[in-house]
């Protein structure tokens, strides 16, 4: 039996998972990413999981450990200076030798998940797709005529940093605009921050903002919160993701016009919104398509169990590095 560490690093959490050759994740562990000082011991960390993970089989060591991380580059095996970690450029495998000398594969987030997807999820039978994690960021995948796209230097497939609007929100990464600066949990919440300043009476505002310094998820707005005011019938939420929904909309169409996937798909914890963002979602990309484009494009949910299209797709760089 052939076994793979698959680790999905995200600005909020990290799953760690045990994987077969088959998709089947015997164990996985789940840690806040932000919770140690420094990269060294955030990676110290995720050792002694490795070990507690794979401690009783003492058969079968793992053939190697794969990792998507934001702004994970395939090529130079290095995170660089990811925007929500506040960490400098880091070389993992270097980090990691220090602790044990299994095999490290290393790409981004985004492209694990996309990979997990061809593997085992709804994209097995695709060769043209794009998958969107939307979590504390936005991130992409891209497949095109059956391949990952890595690019040039291997930074292809950022849509999240793709501007929309070059005097809008300022982002991270020093531009303005971004995609994920209005889709993802980050672009959400200043979103609800903006609506608080013409509505500072909205007692749903309020809760939204006041829960999130409660639960210090990175600052964030929950989703879950809105979905339910939603499903209620709350105007502001409708409102809230209504506005979401026309920015996504609006990003999809210009990578719909460029690459003409067969399908969007989307992953992580925003994603859980479903409907109430892709519905509306879909009719604002069908507006800024070519006419002969439009209802072209399928916008699916991710087909694998939550938070396992990352770990899944980590793991599958080992399994294909060894075919």
């Amino acid at each position: 039996m052939k076994l793979a560490i698959g680790i999905d690093i995200g600005g909020t959490n990290t799953v760690i998972g045990l994987v077969d050759h088959k998709g089947l994740i015997i164990k996985k562990k789940t840690i806040k990413t932000k919770e140690h000082e420094s990269p060294d011991l955030f990676f110290y960390a995720i050792y002694i999981e490795i070990e507690k993970l794979t401690g009783r089989f003492t058969d079968f060591k793992p053939i190697g450990i794969g990792i998507g991380a934001p702004n994970g580059n395939n090529f130079t095996e290095e995170i660089i200076n990811p925007p929500n970690l506040n960490w400098p450029t880091i070389h993992v495998p270097t980090i990691l030798k220090k602790h044990t000398d299994i095999k490290v594969l290393l790409t981004n987030d985004a492209n694990s998940a996309a990979l997990g997807e061809k593997q085992f999820g709804v994209a097995k039978a695709m060769n043209n797709f794009v998958v969107i994690t939307l979590g504390t960021g936005l991130g992409s995948g891209v497949f095109v005529n059956g391949h990952l796209v890595y690019g040039n230097r291997g930074f292809a497939g950022e849509m999240g940093h793709m501007s929309i609007n070059p005097d809008g929100r300022k982002c991270n990464c020093g531009k303005k605009g971004c995609l994920e600066m209005y889709v993802s949990a980050k672009g959400i919440t200043q979103t609800v921050k903006n609506l608080y300043l013409t509505q500072p009476e909205s007692r749903f505002l309020n809760e939204l903002l006041g829960n999130a310094k409660i639960k210090d998820v990175n600052g964030n707005v929950s989703g879950r919160d809105i979905d339910r005011a939603f499903d209620k019938g709350n105007p502001t939420a409708k409102k809230i993701y209504e506005y979401t929904s026309k920015k996504l909309g609006y990003g999809l169409s210009q990578v719909a016009t460029l690459l003409e996937p067969e399908a969007f798909i989307f992953y992580g914890g925003l994603s859980y919104a479903g409907d109430r963002i892709l519905d509306p979602a879909k009719k604002y990309l069908n507006q800024n398509l070519i006419p002969f484009q439009r209802d072209s494009f399928d916008l699916l949910l991710s087909g694998l169990n939550d938070g396992d299209a990352g770990i899944l797709g980590a793991a599958s760089l080992i399994f294909n590095s060894n075919n």
